[in-house]
């Protein structure tokens, strides 16, 4: 940071500009995220977060890609891209700091959660190797382990080697299931209220939980949309028409932006369906699928639709208050 800032003041002198002269710095997103942009804000600096997908580049099959044709090409579209014209590029909007810290706390528990699945599964494959088909699940699997009540299929005890590695792994085991419910303890307490009161408005409405409540409000509603187009492309569940000459085509959404919240819309949108039968997107979803039988490709389709639209009824009812038509609240 200390020589970008120095070769910024070099630059500065070298074409005696004034002190207050205009100052815009853009980079890539990448794996160093938004420190970057943090950093040259807070001194002064202008500075944008580029999506790199969205800058348009030569469709030749052998084309010169080097890191100095990739930096010219980036301060022509910024320099572009500030007189007006926004199809040169797409600026990522920046979390606060807080709001990118408290997603931290959601993701932890999904990835122990998979740990937790892994060590199990990995035990029990271990298990299948030598005919035993006992339960790993239960906390007394360790125990029995340890005292050698767990055999081979015809009565014989486990190798030594392999009971001392199901030994390790039920250690980690035990410490990442600590870890989890730790993390279920506080996780709400160390988020902050304006997440906390999201999180409560959401899971008052019936088929959403406190997971799901918990992933939206921290990973999609920090922003601030100003329109549902918006939004359905945030979770990028928009369709791509492709329309040229005669050919047309329907390619599908975009698969845009947060994976995460998208594969959970579309698990949320399944219990939309289940728990709130007398809403207008359950009634819409049945008209459009009851037709088409055993049609499972249909069924995910339209599901599709169904998780668009339910993404755009909660972003009103967390903006405007506005209840998505029918549906029900969770008993006080």
């Amino acid at each position: 940071m200390q020589a970008v800032l120095s070769l910024i003041e070099q630059h500065r002198q070298k074409w005696a500009l004034p002190a207050e002269v205009r100052i815009v710095v853009s980079y890539e997103a990448g794996q160093d995220a938004f420190w970057i942009y943090r950093a040259l804000q807070a001194r002064g600096i202008e500075c944008y977060v580029v999506d790199p997908a969205s800058i348009p580049v030569e469709r030749q099959k052998r084309r010169a890609k080097t890191d100095r044709l990739d930096v010219i090409r980036l301060v022509i579209n910024l320099r572009a891209w500030l007189h007006g014209e926004r199809d040169r590029m797409r600026a990522i909007r920046v979390p606060s700091l807080q709001d990118e810290a408290s997603r931290h706390v959601i993701r932890d528990r999904g990835q122990l959660q998979k740990e937790v699945l892994q060590h199990r599964d990995r035990m029990r494959k271990l298990l299948v190797t030598l005919g035993c088909w006992g339960e790993v699940d239960s906390r007394k699997f360790a125990e029995r382990l340890a005292r050698g009540d767990v055999r081979c299929h015809d009565g014989t005890p486990l190798p030594l080697e392999l009971q001392q590695r199901l030994l390790r792994e039920c250690e980690r085991l035990a410490l990442v299931e600590q870890q989890l419910a730790t993390l279920e303890k506080a996780r709400l307490e160390s988020l902050p209220e304006s997440a906390r009161e999201r999180i409560d408005r959401l899971t008052r409405l019936s088929g959403i939980g406190a997971v799901g409540g918990s992933r939206l409000a921290l990973e999609l509603f920090w922003r601030q949309f100003s329109n549902r187009r918006q939004v359905g492309a945030c979770v990028g569940l928009a369709p791509q028409p492709y329309d040229s000459g005669e050919s047309q085509v329907d390619q599908g959404i975009s698969k845009q932006g947060n994976r995460r919240v998208r594969a959970l819309l579309i698990e949320m949108a399944w219990s939309w369906i289940r728990y709130q039968p007398e809403s207008v997107l359950t009634h819409w979803f049945s008209q459009r699928t009851s037709g088409t039988g055993p049609n499972r490709r249909a069924r995910r389709i339209a599901i599709v639709a169904v998780a668009r639209r339910l993404v755009i009824a909660l972003w009103r009812y967390l903006k405007d208050g506005v209840i998505p038509e029918g549906a029900r609240l969770k008993a006080a």
